[in-house]
């Protein structure tokens, strides 16, 4: 990246490919002040200084400044108001500013410490699935012929087994909405834009679900105003949501006060790849409550991807983040319970600080769209049973697996059981959670 920067220089470019090549080398400072010489040369308002303007707010995007990324996109706003992406992106940078307000006065209005007012020997018990997409309406052809009545039917009397259930919900419960993930013309099922209709949410409460995740690349299928209309939907059948940023689920249960905030490697959501920001809105939340559960979708994706490897994950080319510093860094930050998604198949979990994580929970009920070849239809329930200062007590692993287009089974062979048992001890030695034949979970 660094070379396509000195070429431009060499080469006498413009400071508008300039600012072009150091926003590829993620050099926001040389960016930022190529972009500012830009506008000066231009005249106000021409097409040449709002594709400045546009710019600049893309480098202070790199630099994290949310102020002036929404100030120079207004400017645009304000000359072209039709300009592409606009509408995707201007929210996203408006509610990662509010955000930063939120933690700023949060800081200031902290108390010196946070005294549990929870009972006596309070416990909680969590159970969570992966991902969730009970039939799409986009294209047509990918809704179940009973509309999805029957999708939980042989795991619902798990899933209302708890103090509070969670889910990660792939895609928009919306009935609206135009997708630009689909090239004009494209033919009816190439790319992968979900859309489930909004009567499907009574069908997630009443087989038990509390509370969702909508931090996942589907979030925004159909547009920033169809996620809004998701959090409408499920607040009016009574679930809880997190995901957007500064949207966060808090909830007395069991007469403990339970915050849930969830992540993606996105800034459409609270995002994975800034631990810093991660660390402080965590360590925010847990002033103010007895235990917070963190939910992220990272890391690579598909049959390969059951290893939940050191390091960066990619998957075509997207920075999937590090999901073992995030989750090490989340935990160390106050998360009592961390519940990952994403790779469509299941991962190791391990007991770090006396907390649970649980990398990947897989595809739970995907109904259609998503393929389930091999380990990709294998799953599970995680109960946890946590103590009011968030230690992990013990567990299980309730064993599912999907059949045909999608549809969800107790699995007698146990199969995600066995899966989750050697991943954790060969990607975890010493702190991978102990799985016992029957599923039970024990710290190691």
């Amino acid at each position: 990246m660094l070379l396509a920067l000195f070429a431009a220089l060499a080469l006498g470019a413009t400071p508008y490919d300039e600012g072009v090549a150091a926003l590829k080398a993620k050099d926001a400072p040389t960016a930022i002040a190529a972009f500012e010489r830009c506008l000066a040369a231009e005249p106000a308002d021409s097409p040449g200084w709002v594709a400045c303007q546009w710019e600049l707010g893309w480098a202070h995007w790199v630099a994290g400044d949310w102020a002036k990324v929404v100030g120079a996109w207004e400017q645009v706003v304000r000359v072209e108001p039709q300009h592409a992406d606009l509408d995707t992106y201007l929210p996203q940078a408006r509610d990662n500013l509010k955000l930063q307000a939120v933690l700023a006065k949060s800081r200031e209005g902290a108390a010196a410490t946070f005294t549990s007012q929870a009972p006596a020997g309070a416990t909680l018990r969590v159970r969570a699935v992966g991902d969730l997409m009970i039939g799409s309406a986009f294209p047509e052809g990918y809704l179940a012929p009973d509309d999805a009545q029957g999708a939980f039917a042989d795991v619902s009397a798990w899933l209302r087994d708890a103090d509070l259930t969670v889910g990660n919900l792939e895609g928009p419960l919306c009935d609206e909405g135009v997708t630009r993930k689909c090239k004009p013309g494209a033919e009816d099922g190439s790319c992968y834009a979900f859309r489930s209709p909004e009567r499907y949410a009574a069908l997630y409460r009443d087989a038990g679900f509390d509370v969702m995740s909508t931090a996942n690349n589907h979030a925004e299928d159909f547009g920033v105003s169809c996620r809004e209309r998701t959090e409408q939907v499920l607040d009016g059948v009574g679930i809880g949501h997190s995901g957007r940023p500064g949207d966060i689920f808090e909830r007395e249960v069991a007469g403990l006060k339970v915050a849930l905030i969830g992540f993606h490697a996105n800034r459409n959501s609270h995002c994975t790849l800034d631990l810093d920001v991660a660390s402080e809105l965590v360590r925010s939340v847990a002033a103010r409550n007895d235990i917070v559960i963190v939910s992220f979708h990272g890391g690579a994706e598909g049959n390969g991807a059951t290893h939940t490897p050191p390091g960066t994950e990619t998957y075509f080319g997207e920075d999937r983040g590090d999901v073992r510093a995030f989750a090490h860094t989340v935990v160390d930050a106050g998360a009592d319970l961390v519940l990952g998604s994403g790779p469509h198949v299941v991962r190791g979990m391990e007991v770090y600080r006396d907390r649970l994580v649980a990398y990947s929970l897989g595809n739970f009920a995907t109904y259609g769209r998503f393929g389930l070849s091999g380990n990709l239809a294998i799953a599970g329930v995680v109960d946890a049973r946590l103590a009011a200062d968030g230690r992990f007590l013990g567990g299980a692993l309730l064993p599912t697996a999907q059949e045909g287009r999608g549809e969800v089974r107790v699995d007698p062979q146990a199969r995600g059981v066995d899966l989750v048992r050697t991943l954790s001890a060969s990607d975890f030695p010493g702190t991978g959670v102990r799985v016992a034949q029957d599923g039970t979970l024990a710290a190691p």
